[in-house]
C-alpha cells in the first residue's frame, strides 16, 4: 500500500454523492419511509461490518499489509467504500426492477447477474488499483489468469453484496 492521495477519494466520493441521490430517489417512491430509513441503515450496517472483515482478513494478502492502526484504518477506509458500492449495487438493480425492494424476491437470475456485476466491477476496480500502484499483492494471494487480479477481492464482491441483500431482506417490508 502506498501512500494515501487525494485521487483515490475520487471514486468513492462520486459513490456516496450517486447514494444520497439514489436514497432521495427512491424514498419519494416508497409508502413507508421509516422502514426504508431502518432498510437502509441495517444493510449499511451490515456491508460495513462484513466488508471491514473480509478487508482486515485479507490484509496479508497484499504487500506490506501489517496489523497496525495505519493498515486498520485503511481497511476501515476500503469497507466504507465498499459500503457506498453495495448501495450503488441496490439501488441500480431497483432502478433497473423499478423497484428499490427487488431484494425481497431475488431469484436465480437476480443473483447471477448480481453476481457477474460484482464479478466485472471487482476486477475493474483492482485493474485500476494496481495499474495506478495503490496497492499490489503477496506471492500468496492467488490470481485470476489474463486479468492478472486478486481472486479474493473479485469473490469479495461476488459474494458479499448476495449475502448481505440476503440477510437484510427479513428487515425490509414494503
Amino acid at each position: 500500500m502506498k501512500e494515501l492521495s487525494l485521487s483515490i477519494y475520487i471514486v468513492p466520493a462520486i459513490a456516496l454523492v450517486l447514494v444520497i441521490i439514489f436514497y432521495y430517489h427512491f424514498s419519494k417512491h416508497v409508502v413507508n419511509k421509516p422502514n426504508y430509513r431502518k432498510s437502509i441503515i441495517t444493510m449499511s450496517i451490515l456491508a460495513f461490518i462484513l466488508n471491514f472483515i473480509w478487508e482486515f482478513t485479507q490484509g496479508p494478502l497484499y504487500k506490506g499489509y501489517k496489523y497496525d492502526w495505519e493498515h486498520i484504518s485503511f481497511c476501515m477506509l476500503a469497507s466504507i467504500a465498499d459500503m457506498l458500492m453495495v448501495l450503488i449495487l441496490l439501488f441500480s438493480f431497483g432502478l433497473i426492477y423499478k423497484n428499490v425492494y427487488w431484494i425481497k424476491s431475488m431469484d436465480l437470475n437476480k443473483v447471477l447477474l448480481l453476481v457477474f456485476v460484482g464479478f466485472s466491477g471487482a476486477i475493474l476496480a483492482e485493474v485500476f488499483h494496481t495499474m495506478r500502484g495503490d496497492w499490489s499483492y503477496t506471492d500468496a494471494m492467488p490470481l485470476l489468469p489474463v486479468v492478472e487480479v486478486g481472486v479474493s477481492p473479485v469473490l469479495q464482491f461476488m459474494i458479499l453484496p448476495w449475502l448481505i441483500y440476503s440477510i437484510s431482506k427479513h428487515v425490509v417490508k414494503e
